[in-house]
């Protein structure tokens, strides 16, 4: 199941399935009694989505090109990125000047970015300190069904709903003078963070299905596209530490909810900074630029970069 979320041209946000090029409501035809709101609706996942399920087929269809696709969730509980594929972290540590750390193996680390700040397909606004290197990441993030805490490895599956593609955008500029002071990155990912154009539930990537003695994997190609050239490839089975493994560590000593979206981090070449190293080019994101962001499975994410 593809779950969207879609405004019409009356400015009025639906939250429904996409099938066959086409939208279905599932507020109206379930006679309001799925919400109309994802994040209402992951509160009580199961038993939305076996609602849902029944409706699949319904009559009631709206074409998809009537519609603007919109984040799939607007505004998640709360928002975080892993780091779990190796190469990135390799070739970003050498940018540094720094050794792969070993502490990489011991654990998943994450960090916590502004959910506030969350966009999906089309249009994406940049002010002009956020413009200097500007650069995408392409990620998978995993959106939480269920809440929990000390969560372990071969349960955290269950508390995943479904995957979207997500594309981090990084002011490296702005990143690279902060992360001298070792605190993490802020000003240089805070303005925007992309997701869509769906929400896939797990059940539609069983065809993709890796399993592991640490979780699920998927065997899942990953493509960018700049202004229509192909810049980037890896695949999802590539990931080092698995989401199951992501969740539980999250997990540990705090509460996650339905609506916490957690992305992977970004894959091998799935950045221009990662790109421009081994290439050794100077190629960013400017104004203008088309972004295009390919998931096996999981569809495509198209921005525009507009300088303001």
């Amino acid at each position: 199941m593809k779950l969207a979320t879609v405004q019409n041209k009356s400015n009025s946000r639906s939250l429904g399935i996409v099938y066959d090029n086409f939208f279905i409501d599932l507020n109206k035809v379930s006679n309001f009694q799925i919400p109309s709101d994802i994040n209402l609706f992951l509160n009580n996942f199961d038993k939305n989505y076996l609602l849902a399920k029944q409706l699949l087929l319904n009559d009631h269809k709206i074409p998809l090109s009537d519609l603007e696709i919109l984040s799939p969730i607007p505004k998640p509980n709360s928002l975080r990125d892993a780091y779990a594929f190796r190469q990135h972290v390799k070739v970003g540590r050498e940018n540094r000047g720094l050794e792969m750390i070993p502490e990489y193996d011991q654990f998943p680390v994450f960090y916590y970015c502004n959910h506030n700040s969350v966009m999906g397909p089309g249009e994406i606004l940049i002010e002009k300190d956020q413009l200097i290197k500007l650069d995408f990441e392409l990620e998978i993030a995993a959106i939480i069904g269920k809440k929990g805490k000390n969560i372990k490895v071969n349960e955290a599956d269950n508390y995943i709903a479904g995957y979207t593609i997500m594309n981090d955008l990084s002011a490296r500029k702005l990143q690279m003078e902060e992360m001298k002071l070792n605190l993490g990155p802020a000003k240089g990912k805070d303005f925007s963070t992309i997701i869509g154009p769906y929400i896939v539930t797990k059940d539609e990537l069983s065809d993709h299905l890796i399993n592991t003695n640490n979780g699920a994997k998927y065997d899942m190609t990953m493509k960018a596209y700049l202004n229509g050239e192909l810049i980037s490839e890896d695949n999802f089975k590539n990931i080092t530490w698995t989401f199951s493994q992501i969740v539980s560590r999250i997990s540990q000593g705090v509460e996650i909810y339905p609506g916490d979206v957690i992305g992977s981090g970004t894959c091998a070449t799935g950045c221009l900074l990662e790109l421009n190293l081994v290439n050794s080019t100077n190629i960013w994101l400017k104004d203008k630029d088309e972004i295009k962001l390919e998931v096996e499975g999981l569809g495509c994410l198209i921005n525009n970069i507009k300088a303001i």
